[in-house]
């Protein structure tokens, strides 16, 4: 038995978004069922190097499910303006669940930039207005790529804004897109107008105030994954729909953690987690809704259903590397 090695490419190619949303669909009713094992994400934190490292271990065993990984993974703020390498870079390794073997190693930061995409598609689907056509993108790196990719997979999305104080970051975003959508750069405000947004920034001081968002948007808060993070008004949070992944991540550095260690934001302004209203036992978006939140952190559960759905149409295609990393390949 070998294991397979596959990179940001090959990920890339077997991470079709009509197969990971589902998967990331699951993965969520799995937990919210009781079906998974998800430990705390556990940090590293590195201030001389303006970064942090995470582990992320995750085993589900639901139906189709029986799958088992680990992540590896950074945020280095600095990395793009002083070594030009990603500013997250992950390693993911997926394993048996029944021997422990190694099936794979991938590349994480492919991986959760289709997962984390794929989450915010998720959301979407349950809590923006059906006939969603408009999407407003704050943030315009990397991850600004898949939340288009797979949001417009659950709506039919023809109007994109992107807006972000990185003019070439906004330029290579339009000329990615600009043969698919009708996407033109634009304000925050522009952006929050639309009807589904995604922010995908690090800020740490709010920057989508509460007066611009439309009457009925959708908003996949993506960006604030450690303490002190925070992209959204307080009166955005207040007012919305409020729905989380995790309650611990959320609270300990979501979008909402601000708020919530402040004491503005409490238990009663949570309106529930993603896997309620995947399991229905919670409603997604009424009639009688108006702006609705999504505040993601990223579950290592998605990394695993990521991994799942990745390795098994590799194996199948024959992409990849395989080699015998511990030495038992007959």
């Amino acid at each position: 038995m070998k294991t397979l090695l596959l990179d940001s490419e090959d990920v890339h190619e077997n991470a079709d978004m009509t197969e990971l949303v589902p998967a990331i669909e699951d993965a969520f009713a799995a937990y919210e069922n009781g079906d998974a094992q998800m430990p705390a994400k556990s940090y590293i934190d590195l201030p001389q190097y303006n970064g942090d490292f995470r582990s992320m271990p995750a085993y589900m065993d639901a139906g189709e499910w029986d799958a088992a990984g680990v992540k590896w993974v950074n945020v280095h703020t600095d990395n793009e303006d002083d070594y030009g390498l990603p500013t997250v870079m992950g390693t993911m390794i997926y394993s048996d669940p029944e021997t422990a073997f190694p099936l794979s190693i991938l590349d994480g930061t492919e991986l959760t930039m289709k997962r984390t995409g794929a989450a915010a598609a998720v959301a979407t689907d349950h809590l923006a207005v059906p006939d969603a056509t408009s999407m407003g993108i704050v943030g315009a790196g990397v991850q600004s790529y898949t939340q288009l990719r797979a949001i417009a997979s659950v709506r039919p999305i023809e109007e994109v804004v992107i807006s972000d104080v990185d003019e070439e970051a906004v330029a290579a975003f339009v000329d990615a897109f600009d043969d698919e959508f009708d996407v033109r750069p634009g304000s925050v405000e522009e952006a929050a107008a639309c009807d589904v947004l995604s922010t995908v920034t690090p800020v740490r001081d709010p920057i989508v105030p509460r007066d611009a968002l439309g009457e009925h948007t959708h908003v996949n808060a993506m960006g604030a994954d450690a303490e002190g993070k925070h992209e959204l008004a307080d009166e955005v949070l207040l007012d919305a729909k409020l729905v989380i992944d995790d309650y611990d991540q959320t609270t300990h550095s979501g979008e909402i953690n601000v708020p919530f260690h402040e004491g503005t934001l409490t238990d009663a302004d949570i309106y529930a987690a993603i896997g309620e209203i995947v399991v229905g036992d919670r409603e997604g978006r009424t009639e009688d809704d108006g702006i609705t939140v999504f505040d993601s952190t990223g579950l290592a559960i998605q990394d695993v259903a990521a991994a799942h759905v990745v390795y098994e149409h590799a194996d199948e295609r024959d992409n990849g590397y395989e080699f015998d990393l511990l030495g038992v390949a007959e």
